[in-house]
Formats: C-alpha cells, structure tokens, sequence
C-alpha cells in the first residue's frame, strides 16, 4: 500500500484491458526543475477511455530520481577522471559518464559488443582505431580531438 501524499494527488484507475493508466486530468503539473520550464508529453487516459498524449511540467518525484541518477552519474564520472588521471582507464570512460552512458548504452549507440566497449575504457585513446575512435566521438556527441582530454 503507497501511503505517500503523491500517490494520493495522482490517483490511477484500471484501463480495460486490466493496465494501469492514469486518467488525463491526473497527469502531474508540478513544474520539475530538472526539465528547466521545458514540458514532455505522457499518454493519459481521455474521458472515453482512450489514449491521448498530455504535455507535462513533470512530476515532484521524478524530480528526485532523476536528481538522484545525475548525483549518480556526476559521481561514476569523477571517480572515472581520478582513475584516467592515475592512467588507470581511458578518458573515454569519463566523457560516457559524463554524458549519462554506461557501457550498455555506450555500446548500443556505437554498435560494439559489450566486452569490447569494457576494454576500450582502459586502454589510451591513442591505440585505438581511428575508425573506433570517431565511432565513440559521434555517440558521445564530441569532437575527435576532445574525446582524449581531460578537464
């Protein structure tokens, strides 16, 4: 049982087909500061029970979360930069933290296995291909020459 004060304000109903779904006039307007005044758009259910989309200014917790998973990755990242500053991992691995990625992710966006991403996060930048090289730049949203730097 969820006794919280933002379960109660968000009250859910059972679709027909036995979903949970949240009814249209519930859809949380709670001005998340995560989203910086930006609105995105949830699919809630209408007054005849369909789906429509709802455009949103977030939800109180799911500012936390999301709070929490930056906090997150902002600490992966920096305890990354001490390792590639040590020489122990690449700065590869601190730009994907600090981009938000992991290596599931990392890798789905640069079509390599897993265990290949893992390896490359510990060698230099400069032994890897540079096909690899700019692969890893474009998922990462950076320029070539910045990917081996660090601040």
């Amino acid at each position: 049982m969820f006794c919280t004060r933002e379960w109660a304000v968000h009250q859910l109903i059972y679709a027909a087909n036995g979903c949970v779904a949240m009814e249209k006039k519930d859809v949380p307007q709670d001005s998340n500061a995560t989203l910086d005044g930006a609105r995105k758009v949830v699919y809630a259910v209408d007054e005849d029970g369909k789906y429509n989309a709802v455009a949103t200014t977030g939800w109180a917790v799911e500012e936390v979360v999301t709070s929490m998973a930056v906090d997150h990755y902002t600490h992966l990242a920096q305890e990354a930069l001490l390792r590639a500053r040590r020489g122990e991992s690449s700065p590869l691995e601190y730009h994907m933290f600090t981009r938000r990625l992991n290596v599931v992710t990392l890798a789905q966006a640069t079509g390599k296995f897993q265990w290949l991403v893992k390896r490359h996060l510990k060698k230099p930048i400069d032994q890897l291909s540079p096909k690899t090289v700019r692969r890893y730049a474009e998922a990462l949203g950076m320029e070539l020459s910045d990917l081996s730097r660090l601040p």
